[in-house]
């Protein structure tokens, strides 16, 4: 898709997956707001979100989906996916934990002593072969929680040929049982921490340079860097080609989308190498997350640095609007950062620099105490629609168009893409209700809906979209 208007779903933290008349809701809040793709999670504390054949052949019946969703009896993807046919959204399932196989976290005991307690470890019980160590040989848990409240993460051997078979089946088997728009990997999938080791790969490195890898400190030597990203590369390049295979087989278009780290941390932490994924992969958001819009804009410029317009136009970077009491604009830690046009400016940046989108991190801060981010969005960036675009509302005003049963007023097929035939109808109809000659250009706004008439940006989001 050219352009992209997305925000993450998940199950931390919001109660969107709850239950199916929470998800209808929040599905219905996206199509009026003007957005046009979802990214529910669907792989999160060792267990799937959806009922997976693969992770009950490797793990039995108990684990086939989350507990939570056993009884009653749930598929939270399917149920998303409906919703979000019934909008015309299109469905990228979101694998968050990627080769984290458990969450770690801190927790204080009744005597008050720290303890670490871990959810998802059937994991690595069952596959111990499974388990990523560090270069001392001790279990590769990275972060490493130190306080109460803290999350690590205890990692899979993102080398290990097994380990990565695993999570290609996973995020084929969605492909292949859903009726989706494609893949999601994260901070995590593609990604193995710096810290790790895996002996069969420092074999093969020395098999290349005729010396063992040095490890100290941590794995920081550039050539072994390097040597373990390739192998994730290659990895991503597996999956890359299966999809593609799927791809073929269902006759449909399915995107590759990857939500990194930011570029220069995310090598140096996790050896991913998103200036090569950018060659391989559909769409990229990495994770620009900035609590003030000054921190934005210099990352932004360091993830842009050297990059093509053709790889720039392949970004849609991960904009933070909630995380714990922070809200976009709104931080009661640091009330001196608070800014009221921290999101307008971020969405400026963006079309300034030539990005495909943007995608909001994460679905609950449209809608904590009030909509009002949701209605900043349609009331400014997201009222407009023009050559490039796609989504519902672009279906509404193929719609429109078709109604005035006017040939030279025709957008050609209501398939909720904005080509060019879409824009000469609306230049053309522009034109005939008497529009100055700067404002015939093609884009849809309150203006022109007025014309085509729709009363106001409330009235169009609630326009029922075309079945």
């Amino acid at each position: 898709m050219k352009k992209v208007r997305g925000v993450w779903l998940t199950n931390v933290d919001s109660d969107v997956y709850h239950s199916k008349n929470n998800i209808d809701a929040a599905i219905e809040l996206l199509s009026k707001t003007g957005f046009n793709v979802v990214f529910p999670v669907v792989w999160n504390k060792g267990y799937t979100l959806y009922p997976s054949d693969v992770m009950e052949q490797h793990f039995g019946s108990a684990f086939k989906i989350d507990p939570l969703y056993q009884v009653p009896a749930r598929d939270p993807l399917e149920e998303i996916v409906k919703a979000a046919r019934k909008f015309k959204l299109k469905v990228i399932p979101w694998f968050e934990y990627g080769f984290a196989a458990s969450a770690v976290q801190k927790i204080r005991t009744d005597g008050g002593e720290l303890q670490e307690q871990e959810f998802g470890k059937h994991i690595l019980d069952e596959k111990p072969n499974f388990a990523a160590v560090n270069h001392s040989g001790q279990p590769l848990i990275k972060p490493h929680p130190q306080n109460v409240g803290d999350v690590g993460f205890k990692w899979m051997n993102a080398l290990n040929p097994e380990v990565q078979d695993f999570m290609i089946e996973l995020m084929v088997e969605v492909l292949q049982k859903y009726d989706v728009d494609g893949i999601q990997g994260d901070d995590r999938l593609p990604a193995f921490p710096v810290e790790g080791y895996d002996q069969d790969t420092a074999k093969h490195f020395n098999q290349k340079h005729g010396k063992p890898p040095n490890t100290i400190p941590a794995g920081t030597d550039p050539k072994w860097m390097e040597f373990r990203a390739d192998v994730l590369t290659k990895f991503l390049q597996n999956l890359c080609e299966q999809v593609r295979q799927v791809e073929t087989n269902k006759g449909k278009k399915l995107l590759i989308s990857m939500a990194p780290h930011p570029r220069d941390f995310g090598f140096g932490n996790y050896l991913q190498d998103t200036k090569a994924w950018l060659e391989l992969v559909d769409m990229m958001h990495p994770q620009l997350y900035r609590k003030t819009f000054s921190e934005y804009k210099d990352l932004v410029a360091r993830e842009v640095n050297s990059l093509s317009t053709t790889q720039i136009a392949k970004l849609s970077p991960g904009v933070l609007i909630k995380l714990g009491d922070y809200r976009i604009g709104e931080d009661p830690q640091q009330p001196a950062n608070n800014d009221p046009n921290h999101l307008q400016k971020a969405i400026k940046l963006n079309r300034d620099k030539g990005f495909a989108g943007e995608t909001f991190f994460f679905f609950e801060g449209l809608r904590i105490t009030d909509t009002s981010i949701a209605e900043a969005l349609r009331g400014t960036h997201y009222a407009i629609n023009k050559l490039g675009d796609e989504g519902p509302d672009v279906f509404k005003i193929q719609v429109l168009l078709k109604k005035l049963n006017v040939v030279k007023y025709d957008p050609g097929e209501v398939d909720g893409i904005f080509g060019k035939k879409t824009e000469d109808a609306v230049k053309a109809f522009q034109k005939a209700q008497g529009f100055s000659p700067s404002l015939v250009d093609g884009k849809v706004g309150i203006q022109t809906l007025g014309k085509l008439g729709v009363a106001n940006l409330t009235a169009f989001g609630n326009l029922p979209v075309p079945l």
